[in-house]
């Protein structure tokens, strides 16, 4: 019998190699190659060369099409998230720190699909059955005909969910706690969790049922595992949050039936996660509207416009080189935006240390940030506070000047909804609402931005 050939895969990126050394050289991390059996695996068994191709019928290009059927879990913010509910026949990776609410929201998720007539199966790998009724007693969901299983082994998953009528929605918590007989490795490896993962995607794809996984997280925050496996499943979904704050965020990263910007946001109590239906007022809510060095900002998140504090402190630096600090933005940015001040306005901040944060602890991607960060570290260097009705949206270039950005009209409508009366904005931004309440300031570059904080602070002094 010839001898099954070994190799090595490393735990972090899946990356594979002829022999063991102690560093990657794809992702540079050390002692993550382990040594696993060639042989394992889908496909991998003795009879891999013995067996014949079936012949698959070929479709044309044209043809009738639906829409795909989805199934609406009772929670707004999820079926958001998810472009409008769970599709049928769809996988879902959900990933997210320890302890931030992944198994609270899936319960709950599967209590809404219950309560609707919807058959679900939770397959708990981490936790008893004890356990996992413990958390249903606490989130009102006990009364609901959610079907539990303690199981690991993929196989007898498999058959336990084909030996009953055919499930609408299986969770599976976690991914990594899956093992299957036809790899050798042990469980948690890449091996296995691409298996185990690959089972229940094409058991999804096969049956109809929708199957929720949840993965593990890196310290980095990335999922856990081979990246193959967020290239196998329809859906990406990120559950973040911070220690310090109540509230948590389900964004979404890749969804192949709807938007990949999405974001849906909850708010942690005692009796589980609650949705938020207007994420502004919650961000907004403890403002200090008299502080220099706080600008409000209209982002967009997918469809849904937030607004935010951004807040700024200039001080004067002991250091020879300043600190600059920032929390929910990019440092980066950060860099890039007072590079612009100093060289294009004259806004001299090399001799101050930086912080920058954004309230609340949300985090902001989109470029569009650059004139509010600018005007709060404009306001918070000159010590004098921005109007408290006024919002800022806008790109900033390395020449200066101002760039426009989509989606302005919904920005303004979102401000107009939380009475902010002011808006400053790119000029030539393109579909403006017409008989709308809120005025806009159109700036075309960054100097002009400057002067109208300056001439604000002014004119705000010489009130009486």
């Amino acid at each position: 019998m010839a001898k099954l050939k070994a190799s090595f895969i490393c735990q972090n990126c899946g990356t594979v190699t002829a022999r063991w050394q102690g560093r990657c050289e794809a992702c540079g991390e050390w002692n993550t190659i382990v040594e696993e059996s060639a042989g394992g695996g889908i496909g991998g068994g003795p009879q891999r060369g013995a067996r014949r191709g079936r012949v698959t019928a070929l479709l044309p290009l044209s043809g009738e099409m639906e829409e795909a059927p989805r199934i609406s879990t009772g929670i707004a913010e999820l079926d958001r998230a998810c472009g409008g509910g769970i599709v049928r026949g769809s996988a879902i990776l959900i990933g997210g720190d320890p302890g931030i609410g992944k198994s609270t929201l899936l319960m709950q998720a599967a209590a809404g699909l219950s309560r609707g007539g919807n058959r679900v199966v939770y397959v708990s790998g981490e936790e008893a059955v004890a356990q996992v009724r413990l958390r249903a007693q606490r989130l009102k969901a006990d009364d609901t005909d959610v079907m539990l299983m303690a199981e690991t082994n993929v196989e007898d998953i498999l058959a336990t969910l084909g030996d009953d009528k055919r499930p609408d929605l299986v969770i599976i918590d976690s991914i990594q706690t899956l093992w299957s007989d036809l790899a050798e490795s042990a469980p948690g490896t890449v091996t296995q969790v691409r298996t185990g993962v690959q089972a229940m995607v094409k058991y999804a794809k096969a049956s109809g049922a929708a199957v929720i996984l949840v993965g593990h997280v890196t310290k980095d925050g990335q999922i856990a595992g081979p990246r193959v496996v967020e290239h196998m499943v329809d859906a990406v979904l990120y559950f973040e949050g911070e220690g310090g704050h109540h509230f948590r965020i389900l964004r979404t990263v890749k969804n192949r039936f709807g938007p990949t910007d999405e974001i849906g946001v909850f708010e942690m109590s005692d009796l589980g996660l609650r949705e938020v239906q207007n994420p502004s007022e919650l961000f907004l809510g403890e403002r200090n509207t008299k502080s220099p060095g706080s600008a409000v900002f209209a982002g967009m998140e997918g469809t849904r416009p937030v607004l935010v504090e951004i807040q700024a402190l200039v001080v004067a630096s002991a250091l020879g080189t300043p600190r600059r600090a920032v929390v929910g933005w990019d440092q980066p940015r950060l860099a890039m935006v007072l590079a612009v001040l100093e060289a294009h306005c004259g806004v001299r901040l090399g001799q101050h240390d930086v912080y920058l944060n954004v309230a609340g602890g949300f985090r902001i991607s989109e470029p569009a940030a650059d004139l509010a960060v600018a005007a709060a570290l404009v306001s918070s260097l000159s010590g004098l506070a921005l109007p408290a009705d006024c919002v800022y949206f806008g790109e900033i270039s390395l020449s200066g000047a101002v760039r426009p950005v989509a989606h302005s009209a919904q920005r303004l409508k979102e401000a107009e909804k939380l009475g902010f009366g002011q808006a400053v904005l790119p000029s030539l931004s393109a579909d403006l609402p017409k008989g709308r309440d809120v005025s806009t300031h159109e700036v075309e570059t960054l100097p002009h931005l400057v002067a109208r904080v300056a001439g604000a602070a002014v004119s705000q002094e010489a009130e009486p």
